[in-house]
């Protein structure tokens, strides 16, 4: 079976447990701050690792793997969320031999259409890790809840994309002064089979910066199917909307681009606070143009049951958009103390960094291992939610795991 057919179905798991009588730290936690439900964990050793997909939709396709199965520094390509918006295409009937990418719009100088073979010739290759973030990643932790996919924390990954720089491919075709914003378009059909299901875009500076690829390759292999087959438009650290999966093209515009969900309040947050519940009007959104400063403890993975008197190693990745993150901390008595992790450089631009920590966790017991990181300009994630906005956008409250202690 060829890694672009890797996912046929979903495993399914459940358990139950119960909290262990002494629950370490309780008293620290903060007022308000429900405990990790885990009545739903199943306690494991750190070795026994599930492998499963949980499906959020079919009909468009949505799912993804447990928090641990993130770990390697480059993610494999059988492991990536999965996010369709509409219908997907009959991808046994694609063949990259033919396949075209047009470069047009209203601010193109001259508009062209590219097969993946002109762009492999013509352009100069490049090979970057990149990080994927869906805009609605952790939604399922704000409260009050929101409606839209309930993802956990796993919809998202950082890959290595291979492919040619947009810049290249629109300085090639000619950039006109006026140019605003790009347009990009895929395969991607609305469930009716009408129409686009997503046509989004970014401000044409980011496009002209030298960290976007219009990749044929993932991890050094064709594209899978289900993330972007034969062709797709990468750009890391962005909302992983405007990385068109089966791309077709890109139009340079002279204005804000107003394909399907570029319009309010898709993929936008409120222009000013709102109190958890409130509504806002259609004006009062701003575009997502960048993620913000996040991380994900990958091991050990939630349920774990540990040793009482060894260490244990905490580990897993942080990023932060377009910024660097320069902090990671992790606390496992509810953020009435911190421990310094530590934190490895990023290898590019836009990719995630992996970061690990040792501790003795001082009795046995219940834990929560929660970690925050600070990005470039000194922001950090909020220990418990962050501003909350109706559509459940750029959750980057501390990422936690239940943990416990036996003697």
């Amino acid at each position: 079976m060829k890694r672009r057919d890797f996912i046929k179905g979903t495993f399914a798991v459940g358990a139950t447990a119960m909290l262990p009588i002494n629950w370490v730290f309780a008293g620290n936690l903060p007022k308000g701050l429900s405990p990790l439900e885990v009545e739903s964990i199943k306690w494991t050793s750190v070795t026994d690792l599930p492998d499963y997909y949980k499906v959020l939709n079919s009909t468009p396709l949505n799912a993804y793997v447990a928090d641990h199965m993130l770990d390697p520094t480059v993610t494999p390509a059988n492991v990536p969320f999965v996010r369709w918006n509409g219908l997907l295409p009959d991808f046994k009937a694609m063949d990259p031999k033919i396949w075209e990418f047009t470069v047009d719009g209203e601010s193109c100088e001259t508009p062209k259409t590219y097969t993946i073979s002109d762009l492999k010739s013509k352009f100069k290759h490049h090979t970057y890790a990149l990080t994927l973030e869906c805009g609605g990643n952790s939604r399922k932790n704000f409260y009050p809840s929101t409606k839209g996919n309930q993802w956990s924390d796993a919809a998202v990954y950082c890959s290595e994309w291979t492919g040619v720089l947009v810049s290249d491919v629109l300085k090639d075709c000619g950039v006109k002064d006026d140019a605003v914003y790009t347009g990009h378009h895929s395969v991607d059909r609305h469930l009716s089979g009408k129409g686009d299901a997503v046509s989004r875009g970014v401000p044409i500076k980011y496009a002209l910066e030298d960290n976007a690829l219009i990749a044929w390759s993932m991890n050094g292999e064709e594209i899978p199917y289900l993330h972007g087959y034969p062709l797709r438009i990468v750009f890391g650290g962005r909302p992983a909307s405007v990385s068109s999966k089966a791309a077709t093209g890109i139009s340079i515009r002279n204005v804000e681009h107003d394909g399907t969900k570029m319009g309010s309040p898709a993929y936008r947050v409120p222009k000013y606070p709102v109190a958890p519940g409130e509504k806002v009007a259609l004006d009062d959104f701003d575009i997502i143009e960048h993620m913000i400063v996040k991380s994900l403890i990958t091991h050990p993975q939630t349920g774990s049951e540990l040793k009482l008197g060894q260490k244990t190693e905490v580990r897993g990745h942080a990023w932060a958009g377009p910024l660097e993150v320069v902090k990671m901390e992790v606390s496992y008595d509810y953020g009435a103390t911190w421990h310094l992790a530590n934190l490895k450089t990023q290898p590019n631009q836009m990719a995630w960094q992996d970061w690990s920590v040792e501790l003795d966790l001082p009795q046995h017991g219940y834990y929560e291992i929660w970690s925050k990181a600070t990005d470039s300009e000194g922001t950090s994630q909020p220990v418990v939610q962050p501003q909350w906005n109706p559509k459940g956008y750029m959750f980057n409250g501390c990422h936690r795991i239940a943990v416990r202690v036996k003697v």
